[in-house]
């Protein structure tokens, strides 16, 4: 009869080596795992019911200081909210034990601290007042709309304050057509008037730079010397010279005494299309289709900054005596402000949409304008920063000529023949003009293309397509 083998004793591995005598016993599973879950058991303790929810008396403290601080107001149910709770209109809310802070009460707090957690329980959904009686006790009160009317205080109060800081546009008079000057052989593409207000010059596509008398409207002189169109002039207000540039790539300077040429400014890549004089400095600016803005040294002719950046053909350029000194629009529909000290772009203007054909600089007020074509093609700059200020909405055209005066008038031309009066300070316009064509022309060449106000701001002289120029005046 044979017996079973006994086991043999579990061997043990130890420094000594191993060992056979001694055997050791399972440990329980539930020591196991409350080892193993130790680090849980700290992070998750806050949890359990049993436990001070892991917050110390600093933070108790600090938690109950933010609840104050933050929902002082709506802590407590005001007490008409209370009254129609507690009446019998609307179903019974379940009865709260007071132990369990759950009522909803005068003086029971809806929002409370560390210490009212614990006695949060499913039911406490029930207890919250329903938020819309809130809406309708502050409606009540006038300190809010209901339902997103304007009947409040707070809404009367603000549209009050609204209409206070609109400003009232000023009385301008209205503007008429009085006089028509015809002797160009194209398209009137640049006009300036003298210093003094005693004539003006005008650029044409025949190539000729005429000058005209301001009061009588009579020719005076004709300068010959461009091989292409003219797109800008100047007048110096220091020196007897003016300047002009054309599609022929040339800048030429006319000393107005003898009525000659006496210098170019050679550099211009490709058609020269705009032109401003410095008021205070001996400095001259072009820009054209080589997309860039040339300063030139008026008296040696030398190229003193090439101002590069813009992707596209520079449509206008302006220049005043403070910072920003040089303000460029360009057609890829950007406007730039450049330092003339450093030679480098300050701010580059985005908001247009479309190609900016046109700027206009205020006399006295520290901002400019520029213009595009399409909706809201207008827009108000704040100097120097650039600092956007509002739209000049009501000119649905492409914009090809903007004019400023002294009294606040500013003036918009557009390829179809339209023209718009406009208030400056406020962006409204207050006349709507449309540019009659010269007997003989296409009811096509109505477009407008350049435009100034004479130094008194009471007459605008414009250049169109019709190869006129028309002076229109303020009314009295």
């Amino acid at each position: 009869m044979t017996t079973l083998a006994q086991p043999s004793p579990i061997a043990v591995m130890d420094e000594a080596g191993p060992s056979t005598s001694s055997t050791i016993g399972l440990t329980p599973l539930a020591e196991l795992v409350q080892r193993s879950v130790k680090r849980s058991r700290a992070v998750y303790s806050a949890q359990d019911s049993t436990t001070d929810h892991g917050l110390d008396e600093a933070t108790r403290i600090k938690l109950a200081t933010k609840l104050a601080a933050e929902f002082k107001d709506v802590q407590t149910l005001p007490p008409v909210l209370a009254a129609q709770q507690a009446g019998p209109a609307g179903p019974k809310r379940p009865a709260q034990p007071a132990a369990n802070g759950g009522g909803a009460g005068p003086g029971v707090k809806l929002i409370g601290g560390p210490e009212t957690a614990s006695s949060s329980t499913s039911g406490s959904a029930a207890a919250a007042a329903e938020p819309r009686l809130l809406v309708k006790f502050r409606h009540q009160q006038g300190f809010a709309a209901e339902g997103g009317h304007s009947g409040s205080r707070l809404s009367q109060a603000l549209m009050r304050k609204k209409e206070a800081r609109e400003v009232k546009p000023v009385y301008h008079p209205q503007w008429k057509l009085t006089r028509v000057i015809s002797g160009h052989m194209g398209w009137v593409r640049a006009v300036t008037v003298d210093p003094d207000n005693q004539w003006f010059a005008t650029g044409a596509g025949d190539r000729v730079v005429k000058i005209w008398d301001l009061a009588s409207g009579e020719l005076k002189l004709s300068l010959t010397g461009h091989i292409s169109t003219i797109r800008g002039l100047g007048v110096s207000d220091r020196h007897p010279y003016l300047f002009s540039c054309a599609e022929d790539k040339m800048v030429k300077c006319w000393d107005l005494e003898t009525n000659k040429v006496i210098r170019h400014y050679h550099g211009h890549f490709s058609g020269v299309y705009s032109l401003a004089v410095h008021p205070t400095l001996d400095v001259l600016c072009t820009a054209g289709r080589d997309a860039s803005v040339r300063v030139w040294d008026m008296r040696t002719r030398a190229n003193i900054f090439t101002l590069t950046g813009h992707q596209s053909t520079v449509a206008d350029v302006k220049t005043q005596d403070s910072d920003p000194q040089i303000i460029s629009g360009s057609m890829d529909s950007t406007v730039r402000l450049w330092d003339l000290a450093a030679g480098k772009c300050m701010t580059t203007l985005t908001h247009h949409k479309k190609s900016v054909r046109a700027l206009a600089i205020h006399p006295t007020e520290y901002s400019f304008a520029s213009a595009s074509s399409g909706g809201n093609n207008i827009k108000k700059w704040k100097c120097p920063e650039g600092i956007f200020v509002n739209n000049f909405v009501g000119h649905e055209a492409i914009i090809n000529t903007l004019s400023l005066n002294t009294e606040g008038v500013m003036f918009s031309g557009a390829d179809n023949g339209t023209l718009t009066m406009w208030d400056y300070a406020t962006g409204l316009p207050f006349q709507h003009l449309k540019d009659i064509p010269q007997p003989g022309s296409l009811d096509a060449e109505a477009g407008v293309f350049c435009s100034t106000f004479d130094k008194t701001g009471t007459r605008l002289i414009t250049g169109g397509a019709d190869k006129t120029i028309k002076v229109y005046s303020e009314q009295a």
